[in-house]
């Protein structure tokens, strides 16, 4: 298969499991620095991920982020709600249009490389509090890129009506490492377990009926 698209890959388990789903059409794979809490952790594993597939890998730094837009998520690890997605204290995570500067960014390096798809692990668990991971919204920014490219660069989102756990089940039949993933919203050395994300990191794990290889700290 024709390597056709380029992917934004977080480090974390959605799209690393979208990384190993379709490397054979994976061309580049960018992460962005956008001044999270946990960003580094991310990008380390995704830079492994990479590595261990010969895929290449770059960061681009989005720091005027992390400087000028008002996010949990950017404040520190003190600032990160506990609790589930579907509570209401975890919009307060929300990066205001992260996705769509990301996927623009991500278009724009497609079509510098006659790529002709961007993908995205966005998914349904998302859906509850972050408005770009919404089909709406994958489905709006896919025209638009189309409409505003030569090579009329799409979107590829195929896990956007499916659950965390479906996509973990996924990625035990695909033999990921999710040792090599980091979720925690805190950025510690250890996921803390407390936080929306590894909630549902734990409950995804379970589902799929994977022995965790995760260190919480509680």
């Amino acid at each position: 298969m024709a390597k056709d698209s380029v992917i934004v890959l977080s480090g974390g388990m959605d799209s690393v499991t979208l990384l190993h789903q379709e490397k054979d059409r994976i061309a580049l794979a960018v992460s962005f620095d956008y001044g999270s809490n946990h960003n580094a952790r991310e990008i380390e594993c995704a830079r492994k991920q990479c590595e261990l597939l010969g895929i290449e890998h770059i960061s681009i730094p989005l720091d005027f982020m992390g400087k000028y837009f008002r996010s949990s998520l950017l404040s520190g690890a003190d600032a990160i709600p506990e609790g589930h997605y579907a509570d209401e204290n975890m919009k307060s995570t929300v990066v205001p249009f992260r996705n769509g500067i990301m996927l623009s960014v991500a278009c724009g390096m497609a079509e510098s490389r006659d790529l002709e798809h961007v993908m995205i692990a966005n998914h349904g668990g998302d859906h509850a509090i972050y408005p770009d991971c919404r089909s709406g919204f994958i489905d709006a920014m896919s025209q638009a890129m189309r409409e505003g490219t030569y090579e009329g660069v799409d979107i590829i989102a195929p896990f956007t009506h499916i659950t965390k756990g479906e996509i973990a089940k996924i990625g035990k039949k695909l033999g990921v490492d999710y040792g090599l993933t980091y979720s925690c919203y805190k950025g510690g050395e250890k996921h803390c377990g407390v936080c929306g994300t590894c909630v549902e990191r734990r409950e995804a794990m379970a589902e799929a009926g994977i022995d965790d290889p995760t260190i919480y700290e509680a």
